[in-house]
């Protein structure tokens, strides 16, 4: 594992062509403050560019993934600072659909309001059998609006209805069957079961795993005939990437790619 770089409340590694951010205020059960968000979206930013990363993991120090906004800064703010927060949100969120590379969340204990939203958010994400996840605004006056985004395009609607309205946590058996993580193993398991992830990934090629993102977040908003339009021209393109004529010769002569990208 190459040496982390730190941030205030972030620092960035590296396992291989796998990228390791871990939120470190553990203290403050990883909330996300305003500085925090911003220091999350930069780097993602920063692995973006990076040509020898091929997928990254978002974890937490300590027992806790994310516990949310930071509730200290939400109390007698004016309009302005909200909206910053709530911007700096926004931008981490809209960062990972971005990135080139796919972002995998390691969930080993709590994520709720906006650290559930975090994991929503994420490409993948694995959870330990000791996660639990909820949204529970409801309860201290401020309904997860933001977080509602990207539940609800996890879960689906009555799901995601159900969480905001109760604010009741759903452990990680409920989270895998409604779709919110696709694994759950044991504690002890967490991290090697999202890096075995993040390394299945990483043996195709990334400009082609770069397309395939960007294409399947701009298709899932369109309606059928529009999503097949944009996708055959996706294809199409797609197709005339050196590493699609070398990934399908690959397959025809029985041996492995060797991918430029």
């Amino acid at each position: 594992m190459k040496a982390a770089s730190e941030s205030a409340h972030v620092t960035t590694g590296r396992e291989g062509e796998v990228a390791l951010i871990t939120m470190n205020r553990p203290e403050k059960r990883n909330a996300l403050s305003l500085e925090m968000m911003r220091e999350l979206e930069g780097a993602l930013a920063a692995l973006a560019d990076d040509r020898e990363v091929r997928a990254v993991i978002v974890r937490g120090e300590g027992p806790v993934f994310s516990a949310g906004h930071d509730l200290r800064e939400l109390v007698g703010r004016d309009a302005e600072m909200y909206a910053a927060i709530f911007d700096a949100c926004v931008a981490l969120m809209t960062r990972i659909a971005a990135v080139p590379q796919p972002v995998i969340a390691e969930v080993a204990k709590m994520a709720t309001a906006a650290g559930c939203q975090l994991v929503a958010a994420c490409d993948l994400a694995v959870a330990s059998t000791e996660a639990t996840f909820a949204t529970p605004g409801v309860r201290i006056g401020l309904f997860c609006s933001t977080p509602m985004v990207a539940l609800t395009r996890a879960v689906g609607r009555k799901r995601a209805m159900e969480m905001l309205l109760t604010g009741e946590p759903i452990d990680a058996q409920t989270a895998l069957s409604w779709g919110l993580v696709n694994r759950v193993v044991a504690p002890e398991r967490v991290h090697d079961e999202a890096l075995a992830l993040a390394r299945k990934i990483a043996e195709s090629s990334r400009g082609v795993v770069g397309i395939g993102k960007a294409a399947f977040y701009k298709q899932i908003d369109l309606d059928q005939a529009a999503a097949y339009e944009y996708t055959k021209a996706v294809m199409t393109s797609n197709a005339m990437e050196p590493d699609a004529t070398e990934g399908i010769n690959a397959f025809l002569e029985r041996r492995r790619p060797v991918w430029r990208r």
